[in-house]
């Protein structure tokens, strides 16, 4: 039985007057997985919330299976119920559908071939049975608990309460629930969060083997390059928002031609406007009419001007009729992305026999151990690790913000070291983004170094207070102050968290050139498959 495709027509959504969706269709047909992929505030999660049904669109329709699942719809429960509530619900279709097959199957062994009821009994049964198979509900209790154990889950007594769970395993048992049950659709909103490699990795191979279709948004490259069969990009376009066949790799090739066949056909219509405006306004007294006659001449030019005229008349309206068609209908320009367009992202340092910084046997109780590490003047290190490993520690330590309890640290003397937290906070909320820029940086820097020309932020957001801005923005303001005065040691702690693809993708070009030393805790697998230089990994 072919499961039925998720439709969307023409979707109109406004959130606080402006537009956020403005004629958005899609189609997704069973066997397509399909990647949503923009910078933050294009509309992914809005367009998945306007799949689902729980969000109703200003104009246009949607079409969905019945059975369609939300990831932020599967946890329907208080903090009190437990996770063997969260898998009953879970398994609650499966063995409801086992149950009904039992009972047709023992009402066709009662009811008599010929009777005139038994056809209709036993296409009921087949359909049932076939939905069934497709849906490996046979196999339901076991595929809980190989998704338990997949989501890093196991260990988890059933009776747990949902209060008493970590944010993340919440998210994962949330997760959980939705691969368990297989709907024949299904929306997914950054998905890989609170996953490690493990986990990511079995997600996606779940993700895969789905019989219906799947919408994703995630920022997570390496997840969008393993599962999708398509990407919609919801970046401005000339057409809308573009669909492309294959997986982000594909997307990314695509994406780059279409944007320089945009560009090509822009100039090219702006350079044919030019010439179409100067032909336009030849006047005939400019041409040969206005030139002296030759006394070869003399007898025929009243004649031989009439006719020129005549023909520069006939070029001019020519000229003017497609310039007014060309105006009407040119390509608009490409818009600019909001692209990392810095320049060295840190400051070169003296060389010599001493590193920047070096570390001897040192720990920090519950958070750090590590026997030696030494970070040179042009050292590009990523720092790996599972989560509580001590990432964030370790460049707390290599800042100078963390005393250790035990051990040896030697930085270089007047070593500037810049530093991008997780979590970024500003002292002065009510202040604007452009305020917080100058005031951070001193007028002199600031006006050498516009924020406009970073490409981190949007003009529409300078003036916004900085309390207003969303997580991803606030990081984008903090690593442009970052590198608006580049730092000799450079420390990025999960630098591309809540960075669009495009943007995380333009940042770790930059990251591998220039002149100063870049240490960077990660636990992005597009960024770390493709790092080049040193790799620390801790326990």
């Amino acid at each position: 039985m072919t499961p039925p495709a998720l439709l969307a027509h023409d979707l109109v959504r406004f959130l606080g007057g402006r537009p956020v969706l403005d004629g958005v269709s899609l189609t997704a047909s069973p066997g397509h997985r399909i990647g949503l992929i923009g910078e933050n505030g294009v509309g992914k999660s809005t367009l998945l919330r306007v799949l689902a049904g729980v969000d109703e669109p200003d104009a246009g329709s949607v079409t969905r299976p019945g059975d369609l699942g939300f990831l932020h719809q599967e946890m329907p429960f208080d903090a009190a119920s437990t996770i063997a509530a969260v898998l009953d619900e879970a398994l609650r279709e499966a063995r409801e559908e086992l149950a009904e097959l039992d009972r047709l199957g023992e009402e066709l062994a009662r009811v008599p071939e010929d009777d005139p009821g038994h056809q209709e009994l036993l296409d009921t049964y087949g359909k049932r049975l076939e939905q069934a198979q497709d849906r490996e509900y046979w196999d339901a209790d076991r595929r809980a608990a190989l998704v338990l154990d997949g989501l890093g889950l196991a260990a988890v007594g059933h009776d747990r309460t949902l209060g008493s769970l970590s944010g993340g395993q919440r998210g994962r048992l949330a997760l959980a629930a939705l691969l368990v049950r297989r709907p024949s659709a299904i929306l997914l909103d950054e998905p890989t969060n609170h996953l490690d490699d493990g986990a990511a990795a079995f997600l996606e191979e779940q993700v895969r083997s789905l019989p219906g279709t799947a919408v994703v948004a995630s920022h997570d490259r390496a997840f969008l390059d393993a599962v999708c069969t398509d990407v919609i990009d919801l970046d401005p376009a000339v057409d809308g928002p573009v669909r492309y066949g294959g997986n982000y790799s594909s997307y990314l090739s695509e994406k780059r031609a279409e944007r320089e066949r945009w560009q090509r056909r822009y100039t090219e219509e702006q350079q044919e406007l030019d010439a179409l405006r100067e032909s336009a306004g030849v006047s005939a007294h400019r041409v040969a009419p206005d030139r002296g006659r030759t006394d070869n001449e003399k007898m025929g030019y009243g004649h031989r001007a009439g006719r020129v005229q005549n023909q520069i008349s006939r070029r001019v309206r020519n000229a003017t009729r497609r310039l007014e068609e060309l105006e009407r209908s040119q390509v608009p320009e490409p818009p600019h992305p909001l692209r990392f367009a810095a320049g060295d992202l840190a400051a070169r340092a003296e060389e010599g026999p001493h590193p920047l910084v070096a570390m001897k046997d040192v720990r920090v109780p519950k958070r750090l151990a590590l026997k030696d590490l030494e970070v040179s003047a042009t050292d590009r290190l990523l720092v790996t690790g599972g989560n509580g490993a001590g990432k964030s520690t370790l460049l707390a330590v290599l800042a100078g913000r963390l005393r250790v309890a035990e051990g040896e640290v030697s930085r270089r003397r007047r070593l500037s070291v810049g530093l991008l937290t997780q979590d970024t906070v500003f002292d002065r909320p009510e202040r604007t983004v452009r305020d917080t820029y100058e005031s951070s940086l001193g007028p002199a820097r600031a006006e050498k170094v516009p924020l406009g020309s970073l490409g981190l932020m949007h003009e529409a957001d300078l003036a916004k207070p900085v309390g207003q801005l969303s997580v991803g923005q606030r990081r984008r303001l903090a690593l442009a102050l970052l590198v608006a005065r580049p730092p000799q040691l450079l420390l990025l702690d999960e630098p591309t968290n809540h960075l669009s693809p495009r943007l995380c993708d333009e940042l770790e070009e930059a990251l591998g050139t220039g002149p100063g030393a870049i240490v960077v805790a990660s636990h992005d697998r597009w960024l770390r498959r493709r790092w080049r230089g040193r790799e620390v990994q801790l326990p």
